[in-house]
């Protein structure tokens, strides 16, 4: 990335003081280094206060150890930007449809950096917004929220018209390439604290985010690393990948590393304060708090080449990799994996058939999986590691090398098996207890299962494996 001329805020009338309103002139500042051909702005020690900043081509926006970017609370002194008009969002939420009413936020740009060491403050985001209007409802929320009611519901879907001037993203970015995300702390990001929509050549390193729902989202992304990140969102995904049509086209997900990170579901503010807060049991899907790195659920494009090594997860979900919107998810690697206190299932792969997006949408696959080197210990007895096709739709070619999976506590009764649910929403509390305790295989066709070690501390009912419709070149025993 260029250098190019480093212009100060404060020499555009920032304050820095947190008082008054310093976004026109870091935009102001953001302006004059793009047309001088490139720069840096720099944010000195002190607190800023802004509504939304676009970021513009070969600008780097430096956020400098001991200076906070803060997201102001919308009334007298002003409002984010509108959510862009990019017509009918037939088949995915607000959040994913719209990134111009963020606290910042990037569009059709190169070369772009947000770095620094400083942060980024949060609070005045909302987590809310309206989910799809997508007619059929079958899968569009977790099994798990079905006894909600229609108000509660809505006290986390707001209207369209209510999000007019809110912002509920703290990173945005749609259509850009040569980016450098780098040494930030987010303080509760909103919805999503970084989205980046269709990006190529990203960089997402050495962030640390501890926010109210989804951590880092990457829908459409290419060429992209995300390296060294510290994720705690208890309430949805820490780190995600997907491939929604949330800019209005199907395309894919390809050629992604994710890396020495660690992903967790500790109260919110509690990473950052380094107290490690347990009090909250519950996500918002009325399942147990989440926090993992997942591929989907939205998944209408295809997923290759992607690579998991390194990773910790803690007091969260397991793993998870799911397709069930017409994209196939080909030629994923996994290594080196650990996990301490699993809240739902340690593995969880998912051929489903919700089918949410356009007419003559068919299922997608799942084949070419690795996972080799896992190892979690407090995992929910209920729920088996699991590999789930559907009926006609078998996923293939799945290796498991040296995994140990040790699970605490027992269920009593031994539960019949789960009907097929193709077309329900994708969540390992979805088929309630497994039919096994350790690992469950429905629909698969070449499982490869070698160094699979399964224990817990007390004893149960059901099968330690149980494969159903399932064949491959090496199968644990079922007993």
């Amino acid at each position: 990335m260029r250098t190019g001329i480093v212009i100060d805020v404060r020499e555009h009338g920032a304050t820095g003081t947190g008082a008054t309103l310093d976004g026109p002139a870091i935009q102001s500042a953001i302006r004059a280094a793009h047309a001088a051909g490139g720069g840096i702005v720099v944010l000195p020690p002190g607190r800023y206060l802004s509504f939304s900043l676009r970021l513009l081509s070969r600008v780097t926006l430096a956020i400098e150890p001991g200076a906070t970017l803060i997201a102001a609370t919308p009334g007298p002194l002003g409002a984010y930007d509108l959510p862009e008009d990019r017509g009918p969002q037939l088949f995915q939420d607000f959040g994913h449809s719209h990134w111009h009413n963020s606290l910042i936020w990037a569009e059709d740009a190169e070369d772009i950096a947000i770095l620094g060491g400083g942060r980024i403050d949060g609070h005045a985001l909302t987590r809310d917004g309206p989910g799809t209007p997508w007619k059929p409802q079958s899968g569009e929320r977790p099994l798990s929220m079905a006894r909600m009611t229609a108000d509660e519901v809505a006290q986390l879907e707001r209207t369209p018209e209510a999000m007019r001037g809110l912002g509920n993203k703290a990173i945005a970015l749609a259509h850009c390439t040569r980016v450098a995300i780098r040494d930030l702390t987010i303080d509760r990001g909103g919805h999503i604290a970084v989205l980046a929509g269709e990006v190529s050549d990203l960089t997402l390193a050495d962030l640390t985010i501890d926010t109210i729902r989804d951590g880092i989202d990457l829908d459409c992304v290419a060429r992209a690393k995300v390296e060294r990140c510290r994720v705690n969102s208890p309430n949805d995904d820490a780190i995600v990948l997907k491939t929604s049509l949330g800019l209005g086209r199907r395309s894919v997900c390809e050629e992604v590393e994710i890396r020495d990170c660690t992903v967790s579901g500790y109260d919110v503010g509690t990473l950052l304060d380094g107290t490690l807060g347990r009090t909250q049991q519950m996500a918002p899907d009325r399942d147990r708090v989440t926090g993992r790195i997942k591929l989907g659920t939205e998944s209408n494009g295809d997923f290759r080449r992607i690579r998991i090594a390194d990773c910790r997860f803690d007091r969260s979900r397991g793993l998870a990799i799911e397709t069930v919107d017409g994209g196939t998810i080909e030629d994923v690697r996994v290594s080196g994996v650990t996990m301490d206190e699993v809240t739902t299932a340690p593995l969880f792969l998912r051929l489903g058939a919700r089918l949410r997006g356009p007419e003559g949408t068919t299922p997608g696959a799942i084949r070419s999986v690795s996972i080799e080197g896992l190892t979690a210990t407090g995992i929910d007895p209920r729920f088996a590691a699991t590999i789930a096709g559907i009926a006609g739709h078998r996923i293939e070619d799945v290796r498991l090398s040296d995994v140990a999976l040790h699970y605490v506590g027992a269920i009593d009764a031994v539960p019949a098996d789960p009907p097929e649910l193709a077309d329900a929403y994708p969540e390992p509390s979805m088929f309630g207890p497994t039919p096994a305790w350790g690992l469950w295989a429905r629909h698969v066709r070449g499982l490869d299962v070698r160094e699979l070690t399964l224990s817990r501390d007390r004893e149960d009912g059901r099968p330690r494996v149980k494969l159903d419709d399932a064949d491959g070149p090496s199968l644990p025993r079922s007993c």
